[in-house]
C-alpha cells in the first residue's frame, strides 16, 4: 500500500510540473483544432462528393426518361418500381416529384434518383462504393496529418517549455543557494543583462533575485563591519575598565563590578570572533589527535562537570584549538540552559554531548541557532545566545557537520561529526 501511494505521489509530483502542463495543454489543444478541422473538411468534402453525385445521377436519369418515353431499352442500372428503392423516393414518384438519395443496392452503396412515370416510380442507381472509399481515404489522411502535427507540435512545446523550465530551476538552484547563506551565487541570466532586449517572466524573475540577493548582501556586509567595529572599538576602554575594577578595594560591590566587566569582555571577544567567522577568514591549522583525550581536555578546560565518556576512540585530523572551542561552548550551553548530568560521549570521529533538561526549542531545530536569542524555559540566565552561534561557525571553518537535537527521553542532544584521519595525514 505505502508503495502505491508513494507511486501516486512520485506521479503527481511529476505532473505538476510546468513541462508536463504544457504538454498536456498542447496536446488537448492539438487534438481539439485537428478534430475541427478534419470533421469540417469531412463534411465539406462529404458534402461535395454526395452533390457531385447526385448531379451524375440526375443527368443518367434524364437519359433514362427520354428512353422510357421512347420505348427504348432503360440499361443495366434503370428499372421500373425497383424492389430496394428508398421508401421516401418511392413516395416522392408518387406525389410527381424527383428526387435522389444515398442508399443500398445489395452489399453496395449506390445514388438513387427517381422520377415519376405512369404513376409509377422510375429509378436509376449509380455506384457510390468509389466515391465512400475516397472520402474513408481522406479520414484517414486527415487523422494521419493531425498525429503527425500533433507529434511534431508536442516535440516543439516541451523544447521551448524545456528552455523555460530549465532557466526556473536554475533560478530555483540559486535561490537555495542564497537560504543555505551562500549570498555570492548569481543567476546571470543573459535575457536578464541585456538592458536593450525585452525580459520575459523567467528573466524578469531572475534579474530580480539577482537583485535582492546583491542587496542583501551589501546589507549583510554592512552589518558584519558595524559588529567588527563596534567590538574592537569597546576592547580599549574595556581592558582599561577591567584594570581599574582589579584596583579597587576587596568586597562583594567589587566582586560584582569585575564579574560584569569579565562579561562584557567575553561578549565583545565573542563578537569579533563572530565577525570574523561571518567574513569568513578564519583557516583551520589541521592536524592528527586522538579524539578522547582532545573532548577531555577540552572539557576540563570550561571548568563545569560533565562527564566523559569514551565508547571507541578515533584519530581525527582537525584544528585542536577551535574543536576545544566548539566542545567549550557546547558544553556551557548545556550547563546554562540545560540540567545535570551533562555527559560528553565519544564514538569514534562523532561527540554527543547532551544534557537533561527541556530541550532545544522547535525554532532551533528547525532554523539552527540565532544571535542574540538563548534557549527559553530554563530559569537560568538568559545569555548573549553567541555559543552556539559561534561553534556553528568554527565547525564549519573545521568541516564538520554540527547537528541539533532532542532525545526522546528528555534533554537537548549536539552531535559534532569531526573528520577521521585521511590516507596522507601524517
Amino acid at each position: 500500500m505505502s508503495a502505491g501511494r508513494s507511486a501516486r505521489r512520485r506521479l503527481f509530483a511529476w505532473t505538476a510540473t510546468l513541462r508536463w502542463k504544457a504538454a498536456f495543454f498542447t496536446v488537448v489543444m492539438c487534438c481539439f483544432l485537428a478534430a475541427v478541422l478534419g470533421v469540417l473538411v469531412h463534411v465539406l468534402v462529404g458534402r461535395q462528393t454526395a452533390d457531385q453525385a447526385r448531379e451524375a445521377a440526375l443527368v443518367e436519369l434524364d437519359s433514362v426518361v427520354e428512353a422510357y418515353v421512347d420505348g427504348e431499352p432503360l440499361g443495366r442500372n434503370a428499372a421500373v418500381n425497383p424492389s430496394d428503392l428508398p421508401p421516401a423516393l418511392r413516395d416522392m414518384a408518387r406525389r410527381g416529384e424527383r428526387g435522389t438519395q444515398l442508399g443500398r443496392h445489395g452489399d453496395r452503396q449506390v445514388m438513387w434518383a427517381v422520377a415519376p412515370a405512369d404513376g409509377t416510380a422510375l429509378a436509376i442507381r449509380q455506384d457510390y462504393t468509389q466515391r465512400a472509399a475516397v472520402l474513408q481515404g481522406l479520414d484517414r489522411a486527415i487523422i494521419g496529418s493531425a498525429a503527425v502535427a500533433i507529434f511534431l507540435t508536442l516535440l516543439v512545446g516541451l523544447y521551448a517549455a524545456s528552455g523555460v523550465t530549465r532557466r526556473l530551476h536554475r533560478t530555483a538552484q540559486v535561490a537555495r543557494r542564497i537560504s543555505d547563506g551562500d549570498l555570492d551565487a548569481r543567476v546571470d541570466d543573459p535575457r536578464g543583462l541585456r538592458p536593450g532586449y525585452a525580459r520575459d517572466e523567467p528573466a524578469a524573475v531572475a534579474a530580480a533575485l539577482d537583485a535582492m540577493a546583491a542587496s542583501l548582501q551589501t546589507k549583510l556586509n554592512s552589518e558584519q563591519r558595524f559588529t567588527a567595529d563596534v567590538a574592537h572599538e569597546l576592547r580599549t576602554p574595556l581592558t582599561g575598565l577591567h584594570a581599574a575594577a582589579e584596583l579597587l578595594p576587596p568586597g562583594r560591590p567589587t566582586e560584582m563590578v569585575q564579574e560584569r566587566v569579565r562579561a562584557m569582555r567575553r561578549l565583545t571577544e565573542d563578537l569579533l570572533e563572530i565577525s570574523r567567522l561571518d567574513a569568513e577568514v578564519e583557516r583551520a591549522d589541521l592536524d592528527v589527535h586522538p579524539l578522547g583525550p582532545l573532548a577531555e581536555r577540552a572539557v576540563r578546560a570550561t571548568g563545569l562537570a560533565a562527564e566523559v565518556r569514551v565508547v571507541r576512540d578515533a584519530r581525527v585530523e582537525t584544528d585542536q584549538r577551535r574543536l576545544e572551542r566548539v566542545l567549550g561552548n557546547l558544553v556551557g550551553n548545556a550547563h546554562k540552559h540545560g540540567r545535570p548530568p551533562v555527559t560528553v560521549t565519544v564514538n569514534g570521529p562523532v561527540i554527543t554531548v547532551r544534557d537533561h533538561g527541556d530541550g532545544y526549542p522547535e525554532e532551533l531545530l528547525a532554523h539552527g541557532p540565532q544571535r542574540f536569542r538563548s534557549r527559553p524555559g530554563s530559569g537560568k540566565q538568559a545569555g548573549h545566545g553567541l555559543g552556539l552561534t559561534i561553534a556553528i561557525g568554527q565547525a564549519r571553518v573545521l568541516g564538520t557537520t554540527l547537528r541539533f537535537s532532542n532525545a526522546p527521553d528528555g534533554g537537548a542532544v549536539a552531535e559534532l561529526t569531526v573528520a577521521p584521519e585521511g590516507p596522507a595525514a601524517h
